[in-house]
This record gives C-alpha cells, sequence and structure tokens, in this order.
C-alpha cells in the first residue's frame, strides 16, 4: 500500500491531518468551526461517547425494521452505488467494532451489484437489519474536498510548491529512536552520519530545503489556501486553463499538529470585538493574508507537514482506500461503525439525514456516534460542510442475522 511505511493506518484518508472541518481549527479543542462569514461563533462540541472501547463493548440494541425507516429514492440509490464501492474492502478486511465478520457481508455485496438502483430501498430492507450502538444520539459535522489555483509547472505567480512524500522520510529503526505510545516508531530522517534525527518542519520546508529535489507535484498561488489544504489532506488543483491537478494525502512528516486558531484566541486576534477576526476559516484566512508576516509566523507555528499525490481516478479516496462519494460518504470511528456498513441518520438538519456509507476516518471522529459528513467539491460543498453541525440519531444498518449471533433479540 503506497505510504504506509509513513501514513501507519491512514491508508490515504482524505482527512488524515484535516482532522474535520468542524474541528480542524476549533478554537476550544485546539482548531476552529469552517462557518460562514457571520454566522456566529462555533458552538461547543460535545464529548465523544465513549462507554466503550468497541461498539460491542458500548452496547448494541436492536433498532427499528429497516422497511419502517422511510428511505427516499435517490438517497438510496446514492447509497447502493456507494455501498457498491465499497464491497471490494468490505468482504476481506478484519471489523474493529467487534460487530461483523468479512463473510457476513458477502450475500449484500453479491446482491448489490446486480440490484437496480431505482428499487435501492428494498435491497437495503431485504438484506440488512437496524443496530443502535450506545444510546443512539448522533452528532454530524461535515467536510468537502477544497479547490484551490494551482498549476503543474511552476510559472509567474504561482510559486508554492506541492510536495510528494520525500524518499528520505522514515520510520526509525528499533533501537535509533524511542517508540511512540502507540508502539510505532517515529518519523523522521537519518542524516549523513547515519543518525536519525526529526524530519524538517514546516519552516524549514518552507525556506526551501526540499527545493530542487524533483518532489514538486505542482505549485500554488496562495500559501494561505496551501496551509488550509494540507488540513483537509487532499484537495484539487485548478489552473487558469481549467484544468485540474487532483492530490491525496500521502504523509505527514511527524511533527505534532498545532492549530491555530487556538494560538490566535490566546492572542486576543479572535472575538467580536473591534479589531478583532471571526473564528471561521474566512476570519483566520484574512488575518493571515492582512498581516503576512505575522501570519507566516503563525503558521509555522504548526510545524506539522502534508505531503501529497496524484489521484487519477474516479473521486478522493477515504479510509477504505476505495473512492467516496459526496452526500453519500461518513466518516466514522471504526471502532464503533464497521468501514463500508451503511448508516441512517435521522438528524434536525433534513440535507444531512438520511441513509449514508462508512467510508472514511478521521482524528477528530472518536467515539460512537460520531460522524462526519462529505459533500464533495466546490463552492456549494464548501458552504454546506463548513455550517454542518446536526444532533438525531444513528441507526447502524448490519447484515441480517449478525444481531442474533451477537445475542440480541
Amino acid at each position: 500500500m503506497r505510504g504506509e511505511d509513513v501514513a501507519g493506518n491512514s491508508r490515504h484518508n482524505l482527512r488524515m491531518l484535516r482532522l474535520s472541518v468542524l474541528i480542524a481549527f476549533t478554537l476550544l479543542g485546539s482548531c476552529v468551526r469552517l462557518v460562514p462569514e457571520g454566522a456566529g461563533p462555533a458552538p461547543v462540541l460535545p464529548k465523544p461517547v465513549m462507554t466503550g472501547a468497541t461498539a460491542a463493548l458500548a452496547g448494541v440494541t436492536t433498532g427499528p425494521l429497516t422497511s419502517g425507516l422511510g428511505f427516499k429514492t435517490d438517497n438510496t440509490a446514492a447509497a447502493l452505488g456507494t455501498f457498491v464501492q465499497s464491497c471490494s474492502r468490505l468482504t476481506k478486511r478484519a471489523d474493529t467494532s467487534g460487530l461483523t465478520r468479512p463473510e457476513d457481508w458477502a450475500p449484500a455485496c453479491a446482491a448489490a451489484t446486480a440490484w437496480p438502483a431505482g428499487d435501492a430501498s428494498r435491497f437495503f430492507s431485504t438484506y440488512f437489519e437496524t443496530a443502535e450502538v450506545g444510546d443512539g444520539n448522533a452528532f454530524v459535522t461535515g467536510y468537502f474536498e477544497p479547490e484551490i489555483a494551482g498549476v503543474r509547472q511552476r510559472r509567474p505567480g504561482f510559486d508554492v510548491p506541492l510536495y510528494q512524500l520525500p524518499p528520505d522520510l522514515v520510520r526509525a529503526k528499533p533501537g535509533d529512536a524511542q517508540p511512540l505510545p502507540d508502539g510505532r516508531m517515529p518519523l523522521g530522517r537519518y542524516d549523513d552520519a547515519g543518525v536519525f534525527t526529526a524530519y524538517y518542519d514546516r519552516a524549514q520546508i518552507d525556506s526551501g530545503e526540499l527545493a530542487g529535489k524533483g518532489l514538486e507535484i505542482g505549485w500554488a498561488a496562495d500559501p494561505v489556501e496551501v496551509f488550509f489544504l494540507q488540513i483537509q489532506g487532499s484537495g484539487r488543483l485548478r489552473a487558469p486553463d481549467g484544468s485540474v491537478i487532483r492530490l491525496g494525502f500521502a504523509g505527514q512528516n511527524g511533527h505534532a499538529y498545532v492549530g491555530i486558531g487556538s494560538v490566535m484566541r490566546e492572542r486576543g486576534l479572535i472575538g467580536s470585538a473591534p479589531g478583532q477576526y471571526s473564528g471561521s476559516m474566512q476570519g483566520i484566512q484574512q488575518y493571515l493574508r492582512d498581516f503576512p508576516a505575522e501570519g507566516r509566523a503563525l503558521m509555522r507555528m504548526n510545524r506539522s507537514y502534508v505531503f501529497f499525490r496524484e489521484l487519477t481516478g474516479a473521486g478522493p479516496i477515504g479510509a477504505l482506500n476505495v473512492p467516496i462519494a459526496g452526500r453519500s460518504t461518513v466518516a466514522v470511528d471504526p471502532a464503533f461503525v464497521p468501514l463500508g456498513a451503511p448508516v441512517w441518520l435521522q438528524l434536525d438538519r433534513k440535507d444531512a439525514s438520511g441513509l449514508w456509507v462508512a467510508q472514511d476516518t478521521g482524528g477528530a471522529i472518536r467515539g460512537a456516534n460520531r460522524f462526519d459528513s462529505f459533500w464533495g467539491a466546490g463552492a456549494q460543498a464548501r458552504e454546506i460542510a463548513g455550517g454542518m453541525s446536526a444532533r438525531g440519531r444513528a441507526l447502524i444498518l448490519l447484515p441480517k442475522g449478525t444481531l442474533a449471533r451477537l445475542g440480541q433479540r
């Protein structure tokens, strides 16, 4: 798997360093909510429900019949197509939630490939039963695939490089460094003397440490947009002639992420008083552009740096290593929701209610019933994802017979 040694378990996750659109900069959790200007301050995020390390330990109860959920034709047709995309992985990978086995999904996946999209509601009613994890109280945010101005070859006005994964970014060999808390060896590089050391940080890379090594995938016009693109973890470069380069997450330099929104809050730069800036992404970007020198220093406080790879297939790639789909893919904590499983969300936001498929994960998506909805690319996706904050009920759709095996009635 490309980049696995550097990316760890991310599997080129679309959102590896993004953390989530809602949380990536929330001032309250070291990040800032992406909201439209004038939409008000970010809400305090609820603590994730962590009544157990997995769904099986948190407690699973039988939900209502799938036929009574009120499926909508367009929504279920899209979910069916997304589910089919997931089947190649779903029937092979281990489920860390403790709910399903790969073979449990085989009947539904075998039927899904030839099932007519116009009758998708009957497919989900035929092959699935619903389950509620913990109390089922869902909290849903949103994310999107950003698009910024950029070109493949450097030219005037496009001077900000986007790098592919450097070959000297490696994990330390056992004995050359202290292991991380999760047992993995840290990321870094070996110097000319063969001594393992930390990899170049953002300031060093911005100052040209990787320049001239042939690692540039493309060149962007705006360093602020590149900074935010790295937080999202993937996106698109659009050239003046309309051509597009799609970028996916390839790896990260091993330095800890620092949310600059929290730093701005601590310095009194964010708030509602005269001279202060909005806590939205737009407000933070405005400050970075109004004060270029201070903004550059602020961005460099986040020593973490993301490297990209060019994507040529359909759609950005999620944690299942298959393309994800706007308005159909949802990110989950795989300890509580099987990756690839359909998820029914009944929320206080109609645009986010309906059937989704768990195809992705995220650094801030932790605990039972915590979801991040993917809305695709473009201005509308940015607007919807930025303002998404929904609550309601979540049900996981599991292959029929799963609950009986787990001892549920």
